[in-house]
């Protein structure tokens, strides 16, 4: 089954720890999506999500996932079905599962954490997506997690 990563999880990675079958298949475009970075998350900073938008495109990493434990894993890591919801689109003309944020976990006044968003950025780059993209990436606006301080004593 295909796997459209377009925020941490593109970092193959991260993605691999969560899903070990994770296979990169290639870069692959969601059109009339927008990528926001809004979705509340558990340690109160915002994660990347997709909006539809006409005109707008999302780039990000189709994978395959190939053992069927993997997307339970990854399911209860993305908090699906309190936050998430699992949806397939088609993408590059195929069926591909994604997440998307249930939308009573938008809150347009969060920022992302420094270190989320450099996953997002770094997975941007491993998979040689557009350079305009990756310098919004890099230029969105994010903040210091409280709690790295105290992880990294």
């Amino acid at each position: 089954m295909l796997y459209f990563a377009y925020g941490s999880n593109m970092l193959t990675s991260r993605l691999r720890e969560r899903a070990p079958s994770a296979r990169v298949v290639g870069r692959a475009d969601l059109l009339d999506h927008e990528l926001r970075v809004h979705k509340r998350a558990r340690d109160g900073s915002a994660k990347c999500n997709v909006v539809p938008c006409r005109g707008a495109v999302v780039h990000g990493v189709l994978f395959a996932l190939d053992d069927d434990e993997d997307w339970v894993t990854l399911d209860r890591a993305e908090g699906c079905g309190a936050g998430y919801e699992r949806a397939t689109l088609v993408i590059a003309g195929q069926s591909a599962q994604l997440y998307i944020a249930q939308s009573e976990y938008i809150d347009e006044s969060l920022l992302p954490f420094t270190w989320y968003l450099d996953l997002v950025v770094g997975g941007a780059r491993e998979h040689g997506l557009p350079p305009d993209y990756i310098a919004r990436l890099e230029g969105h606006a994010a903040t210091c997690d409280p709690a790295a301080a105290g992880r990294a004593r």
